[in-house]
């Protein structure tokens, strides 16, 4: 959670950051980098997919940020972009993995340990839609609010109710059948 003399710093460094001040955008990096990199890495599982992913919403970020209206809603934008970023990025892995899957090549899968609930819980997310594992990582692992979470997707409250819902479902039932 941020809070308030935290959001304050934030946005001056973004109003300095939109003058065109780099070593403003630098601090802001700086504060965010870490944040914004934990939500990377548990979106695409991977540690060097989290930094590429991160790098790219970095510069998207500063080619757009003088288009940020308000300077308090950096946060919330910051992490749409890394979502989006990440998104992209697993969507891309998908389709890789789906022409490797047309070559013929030897499988070998790993079942995790029936009996470790926190593999099981990481197996089972794993298997989620970065979408829904996008939203119970805001929800959770960020501790953000429903608004919040709304500002971030940029989608309505009431749709994020809806979706955490569909999520945690969609969870529970996966846990479930790796425990079975």
């Amino acid at each position: 959670m941020i809070d308030s003399t935290q959001q304050i710093a934030d946005e001056w460094l973004v109003l300095q950051s939109q003058d065109g001040d780099a070593r403003a955008f630098e601090q802001l990096v700086s504060r965010w980098q870490e944040r914004l990199w934990r939500h990377a890495r548990r979106l695409v599982r991977d540690d060097a997919s989290a930094w590429d992913v991160l790098q790219e919403a970095w510069l998207s970020m500063l080619k757009s940020l003088r288009r940020l209206d308000d300077p308090a809603a950096f946060a919330p934008w910051a992490y749409r972009v890394v979502t989006l970023r990440c998104v992209d990025h697993v969507r891309r892995r998908q389709r890789q993995r789906k022409v490797e899957q047309a070559l013929p090549a030897p499988s070998t899968t790993v079942a995790p340990q029936e009996d470790d609930d926190i593999e099981t819980l990481r197996a089972a997310l794993d298997e989620l839609g970065v979408e829904q594992r996008a939203l119970l990582s805001l929800h959770y692992r960020e501790g953000l609010g429903l608004e919040r979470i709304a500002k971030i997707l940029g989608i309505p409250v009431g749709t994020v109710k809806s979706r955490l819902h569909h999520a945690r479902a969609a969870l529970k039932k996966k846990v479930e059948r790796r425990r079975t």
